[in-house]
């Protein structure tokens, strides 16, 4: 007796035994074969002598950038264009002659939004092609005065904004502004 017991093991061999396995043609099995190398084969011929979808649907990007005085070897871009979108890194209202902010959080607004402007004219756009605004701010009761600055920078609809309380930001900055713009 095995280790099921008889009634079980006399089923499984007869359920296994009663089978007819038929075995393939050795001429089925070949054209199969060759029917799967030939597909195989084309596969590989159309994946290598086609160009891969990535680089297809790839968008050329370039950056666009300001001159930054002392601040140019920042590891980053001003602004970098994909397809009809800029991305507008994080910006403040710093002179980077200097690398000072204005002693009036006033004149650092508009200092700041002055950049973004020229920013985007260097794009060939202007503060209304602005569909995204974030900006960053450790001190949340300069949000009146920024707003009073900020409103006079735009002739239609504003674009969607948050004013973020922040950390200390560099250079004792008062305003970050990161935005993206759409042609």
């Amino acid at each position: 007796m095995g280790i099921f017991g008889k009634s079980v093991e006399g089923t499984l061999m007869k359920n296994l035994t009663s089978k007819t396995i038929t075995p393939q043609h050795p001429s089925h099995k070949e054209r199969n074969m060759k029917i799967h190398h030939v597909l195989f084969t084309c596969m590989l011929i159309c994946f290598l002598s086609t160009p891969s979808i990535a680089q297809e649907s790839k968008t050329p990007r370039h950056a666009v950038n300001l001159p930054r005085g002392e601040a140019a070897n920042l590891p980053f871009s001003d602004a970098v264009m994909v397809g009809n979108t800029l991305y507008i890194s994080g910006r403040g209202g710093i002179d980077f002659k200097t690398m000072k902010t204005p002693d009036e959080p006033k004149d650092e607004a508009k200092l700041m939004l002055d950049g973004f402007k020229s920013l985007l004219a260097q794009a060939e756009m202007t503060m209304d092609d602005l569909v995204s605004v974030t900006v960053y701010c450790p001190d949340l009761s300069l949000y009146k005065v920024f707003n009073e600055v900020y409103r006079t920078y735009f002739t239609k609809d504003f674009p969607s904004r948050a004013f973020v309380g922040s950390g200390p930001l560099l250079f004792g900055m008062r305003f970050e502004m990161q935005a993206i713009a759409v042609k």
